[in-house]
């Protein structure tokens, strides 16, 4: 090989390694500061998030915390150029009690607010959320029935969600005991003690009301979420599959795309 050819060779490994770095170095800026994907493993958001939809979380929608970096790396405390989620935001954040998991929630209770559920109607400040029965909703996965309502809330925004469908044939003992709100001993996610949301921080929960980890709940590790663990506002779905087809099973992969999910806005 002559040297001629020899410099063509490194030349052009060089090219390739610098449009290599190039690439990955525009992809974390677009994942930092823009746009990241995210996917949904669990049903807590349905009926507005399903299992294996796939989606982008814009990034800049509430400023810029240390979660905003790769792996959280902690170079700064609290949010640079916040701007405070909205009552309704469906919004991905760290886990608070462990911060290497994200969850995906809708933003219920603002700072400052008192949050309760009494007979499964969640009450804002003390008056009940309005909602209207839409219908009966069958989860295909786990085959579960369940009854689905239109939930307005008190900032106009509309949003479905289920309750499993159930009777209260005595009136329910409700707790007014702020301080109670996250005792395991007197937790019921339908009758709740109030929760009274701190300064900085912001009350969760799931559409899948009977099957959500969230703020009610004392066990999920959820709470109250430091503005600082929000990660981004979920915006549109990219893709969704069902899952019914194994990896290997490329003949039924376009049978399993929800193709009518694509490119939808989340609301």
């Amino acid at each position: 090989m002559s040297s001629r050819t020899s410099a063509r060779g490194s030349s052009g490994l060089a090219e390739t390694a610098k449009t290599i770095v190039y690439a990955i170095v525009i992809a974390l800026v677009i994942r930092t500061f823009f746009y990241e994907p995210f996917s949904i493993p669990s049903g807590s958001m349905i009926p507005t998030l399903l299992v294996g939809d796939y989606l982008f979380v814009s990034k800049f929608s509430y400023g810029y915390s240390r979660y905003s970096l790769p792996l959280g790396l902690p170079l700064f405390s609290g949010r640079m150029f916040f701007s405070p989620p909205h009552r309704g935001d469906v919004v991905v954040f760290k886990l608070p009690k462990n911060p290497s998991i994200d969850f995906i929630k809708r933003v219920i209770g603002l700072p400052g607010d008192r949050i309760q559920m009494k007979e499964g109607v969640l009450y804002i400040n003390d008056k009940p959320v309005k909602r209207e029965r839409v219908g009966v909703y069958q989860d295909p996965a786990s085959g579960a029935t369940y009854t689905e309502y239109m939930e307005t809330l008190p900032n106009g925004i509309t949003h479905p969600i289920l309750m499993l469908p159930r009777e209260y044939t005595t009136p329910p003992k409700v707790c007014d005991d702020p301080s109670k709100a996250f005792d395991p001993a007197t937790f019921d996610p339908d009758n709740t003690c109030p929760y009274i949301v701190p300064a900085g921080h912001y009350f969760m929960m799931g559409d899948n009301r009977d099957n959500s980890s969230d703020s009610r709940d004392p066990s999920s590790g959820v709470g109250y979420v430091p503005a600082e663990n929000l990660v981004g506002h979920a915006v549109f779905l990219f893709f969704s599959t069902n899952g019914y087809a194994h990896w290997w099973e490329f003949w039924d992969w376009p049978f399993t795309v929800r193709y009518v999910r694509l490119f939808t806005s989340i609301h």
